[in-house]
């Protein structure tokens, strides 16, 4: 997936649901995410508490429906690695500060480290499960404002964020931060959140 036109089709079908773009992802990104994680487990305590495999499933749940709405302007696959790896990183700070926060004895917390962190699967829908079912993103879109979900209609169509604004009104600034204002809103409320995911 070397040449650009390749890779921005390939993200234009992960925009769209594709169901087997979004294997394709999992498939060749999550060992990335997944060694990501554990580089950063360096304490021992915090590696009972935290699985790799968890951390991966929530960046790329996240990922997926942020796409969708038109959050990311991804052009390389280097942009797309760097953004995953920021985003585990951000995932995994996040619920190390929230388990700092809850002040924990480790001793105390289950084996399987499954209270910890927040970001456990659970009996529902691996994230490329997810994309192929569209629930997590109808949830996400049924979230919004219909001005958001209108911004975010045109953002998952291609549309620059000129042509965005053009569209519906005001600026490309505005209408920018208006999205990502919302995407925060909404993947707080939806248990996506990783603080500054980009």
């Amino acid at each position: 997936m070397s040449d650009d036109g390749t890779f921005t089709h390939f993200i234009r079908r992960v925009r769209a649901g594709d169901e087997r773009a979004a294997a394709d992802l999992v498939r060749r990104y999550e060992p990335l995410i997944r060694r990501e994680v554990r580089l950063h487990l360096e304490d021992r305590r915090l590696a009972r508490l935290f699985d790799s495999m968890d951390v991966c499933q929530s960046v790329l749940a996240s990922f997926f429906v942020r796409t969708a709405a038109g959050q990311y302007d991804l052009e390389q696959p280097d942009q797309l690695v760097r953004l995953l790896v920021r985003m585990a990183r951000n995932k995994l700070a996040s619920a190390a500060r929230r388990q700092g926060r809850q002040r924990r004895d480790v001793r105390r917390v289950a084996a399987d480290g499954g209270e910890a962190l927040g970001l456990v699967a659970d009996a529902g829908p691996t994230p490329s499960e997810a994309v192929a079912g569209q629930e997590l993103l109808v949830r996400f879109r049924a979230a919004l404002s219909e001005e958001e979900r209108r911004v975010a209609e045109l953002r998952g169509e291609g549309l620059a964020w000129e042509e965005v604004a053009a569209r519906l009104g005001g600026t490309a600034q505005a209408r920018r931060m208006q999205l990502s204002r919302a995407l925060e809103r909404v993947a707080r409320a939806l248990g996506l959140e990783g603080a500054g995911e980009g």
